[in-house]
């Protein structure tokens, strides 16, 4: 598995290569896409329509995928096809905050309310059925270990396993890349200033979506959203510190 350190993009060994992204439209699967593009000849992308309460996200997707890929002509040159996978079985068996309409509330125990059991984990096979049938050996996510949420499925081990159970069980050799796993929310900011300079930032601020109240009409400086749900919390912090490091 590929886990990058955090520094700047430089050639890469995987240039010829081509990658599946997995894109919701949020923040941090935004810089992952624009890490991928930095590296490999061909990128597609890849997102799920699971019945979230903040599916504002996938109106997002194609807009913010056409102009990050107008920020550089070879990001453009590089970005192929997107596809929109529905998958209806969380409506039918996860009652979490994010399927349902229930309150988004801290849990004084055990994982948050907004954890989807399985979530990643059927994102990353169904991922991987579909580059198989591309003859895709590299996928890209953007979980990170070090802000995860309380999301089990989102740690580096949860990765690995997932990584050797795909690879036994379809006789592949898939390569799972998670640039993110091991930076803050700061340090994911940062990433994309390094990938594409302030024009990057500024895109992800203002056309990617992380609230999970899915709400786009409160305009703050770093992007939509609530306000008061845990992923603004960590998009607004992650924003506040990559700020003050630059001061």
């Amino acid at each position: 598995m590929s886990r990058q350190a955090p520094g700047r993009a430089t050639s890469s060994p995987l240039a010829d290569q081509t990658a599946l992204v997995i894109f919701s439209g949020g923040q941090d699967s935004a810089t992952c896409l624009a890490w991928a593009l930095d590296r490999f000849a061909r990128v597609r992308t890849l997102g799920f329509d699971y019945g979230q309460r903040h599916s504002v996200e996938l109106a997002c997707r194609q807009n913010l995928r056409e102009k990050l890929a107008d920020l550089n002509p070879q990001w453009a040159a590089r970005l192929d096809a997107d596809c929109l996978l529905d998958i209806d079985l969380f409506r039918q068996l996860a009652n979490t905050a994010l399927t349902s309409a229930a309150p988004i509330k801290d849990e004084p125990e055990g994982l948050p309310n907004t954890f989807v059991p399985g979530r990643n984990l059927i994102f990353i096979l169904h991922a991987a059925a579909w580059a198989y049938g591309l003859d895709i050996r590299h996928m890209v996510l953007g979980v990170c270990q070090s802000d995860f949420s309380g999301y089990p499925d989102c740690r580096d081990d949860s990765i690995k396993a997932m990584q050797v159970a795909l690879n036994t069980g379809m006789d592949a050799n898939f390569v799972l890349h998670t640039p993110l796993m091991w930076r803050s929310k700061k340090d994911a900011w940062t990433l994309a200033e390094v990938l594409g300079g302030p024009s990057l930032v500024d895109l992800i601020v203002e056309e990617s979506h992380t609230c999970y109240e899915g709400q786009r009409g409160q305009r703050h400086p770093w992007g939509y959203g609530c306000g008061q749900c845990p992923a603004c919390h960590l998009r607004a912090a992650g924003y506040a510190d990559y700020l003050a490091g630059k001061s």
